[in-house]
């Protein structure tokens, strides 16, 4: 619990940290020395987070009875972040990124909406969430993307300040600011490494390996079934941690198959709902003993299945971690060896190797397209059968 003194003595520090009081209020500091107060809460299951205000305007006591106003109105079915949004202006650059976001929202996909603003609260927020938007200028916004610079993460900070632009961009249109401090910040980023291929394991001996070994960390087992899954199905990432139960044809079947959405596919598309272009992944009994063991996890069963838009490999509400898969090859010991995308490596070379006439089904089971665009449009012969039997070969020679 709080004291009015232990609040006046909160400092700023090279890092945002929280003083927690009780009933989910906290003081929120910011490396720039703004203090604000938030509550966090729980509605329909799900953890949010509202700004009640700044500190020293809103004291101690002010806090308290702001956030028991906030608890009133979510016990009234009122949720009290829309409450507050529909009664100020935007005047932070929090709110005006979260304005920006919800307006991205419905043109993305929602692994990709998930990572965005994971990326603003976890970069941007914590020195620029609470600033006025009309006080942040390039040298503040260049002083956050240095910092991440620092920490080597060179392409990280570049996609940020494209985002702080669009951000800004946004603030114009609505004319909530006058100016996009971000964009003259282009040419002062450091460059970016060159790019290199994904580390990837090329024998099936060593992906076998790092399968048993992914297997004996203490990761959650969702992620380590999450990093099977990838293997098997040789897909990238993303699709993996978007993935949907209602994604899956056939589920109980003699051939199921798993129908990746356009829309999340590497795939520059007309029209972002266009089925035609959906990739399908024959799946194989090694692929569905995974599912099933994630089914008998989350508590579905025949008699109570999975909800259609549920995520198969989530943390609540969320996709698992951008990370996670990652992190559990590095804690088995294969960092800088191998990635979560270089299942796509190990797939393809070896089944090539093995199978040098499959080739172009082999191609075809990555999602790669012919580079002849007429092809590539009018060409959609599928050939299921030849690639369930290379999926099928694929997990024996893992599960061997």
């Amino acid at each position: 619990m709080l004291t009015p003194a232990a609040v006046k003595a909160a400092q700023p520090q090279t890092r945002a940290y929280k003083l927690f009081d009780l009933r989910g209020l906290f003081l929120f500091v910011a490396p720039s020395g703004l203090r604000s107060w938030r509550w966090k809460y729980r509605r329909a299951g799900k953890e949010k987070l509202v700004t009640l205000g700044q500190y020293p305007a809103m004291s101690l006591p002010e806090a308290r009875a702001a956030r028991d106003a906030a608890r009133e109105r979510v016990g009234a079915g009122v949720g009290p972040a829309a409450a507050r949004a529909s009664s100020a202006p935007i005047e932070t650059f929090a709110q005006l990124a979260r304005g920006w976001h919800a307006h991205q929202v419905p043109r993305w996909s929602a692994v990709h909406a998930a990572d965005v603003l994971a990326s603003l609260e976890r970069d941007a927020f914590p020195a620029l969430g609470e600033l006025p938007i009309g006080t942040i200028d390039a040298p503040t916004i260049l002083a956050v993307l240095n910092q991440m610079e620092g920490r080597g993460r060179l392409t990280t900070a570049k996609r940020m300040r494209q985002r702080l632009s669009a951000i800004f961009r946004y603030g114009m249109v609505k004319r909530l600011c006058t100016d996009d401090p971000a964009a003259i910040l282009a040419r002062m980023m450091m460059p970016a490494r060159p790019a290199r291929q994904h580390p990837a394991l090329l024998t099936i001996e060593e992906c076998k390996q790092l399968l048993v070994d992914a297997d004996s960390t203490p990761a959650r087992a969702l992620v380590r079934l999450a990093s099977r899954f990838l293997a098997l199905t040789a897909v990238r990432l993303d699709a993996v941690r978007g993935m949907r139960w209602g994604e899956i044809e056939d589920l109980d079947g003699a051939e199921p198959i798993w129908r990746v959405p356009a829309a999340r596919m590497k795939l520059a598309l007309v029209k972002k709902d266009d089925d035609r272009f959906d990739h399908v992944v024959p799946l194989s009994g090694a692929a569905m003993q995974v599912l099933q063991a994630v089914r008998v996890q989350n508590g579905y069963d025949a008699q109570s299945p999975a909800p259609a838009d549920q995520l198969v490999f989530s943390r609540g509400a969320a996709p698992i971690g951008e990370g996670a898969i990652r992190h559990l090859y590095i804690d088995a010991g294969y960092g800088g060896r191998h990635v979560p995308h270089g299942w796509r490596a190990s797939f393809s070379t070896i089944l090539n190797e093995l199978l040098p006439a499959e080739r172009a089904a082999i191609d075809r089971a990555l999602a790669h397209t012919p580079k002849d665009k007429v092809e590539a449009a009018y060409n959609r012969a599928e050939q299921m059968a030849r690639r369930r039997a290379l999926f099928d070969r694929w997990a024996a020679l893992l599960e061997a």
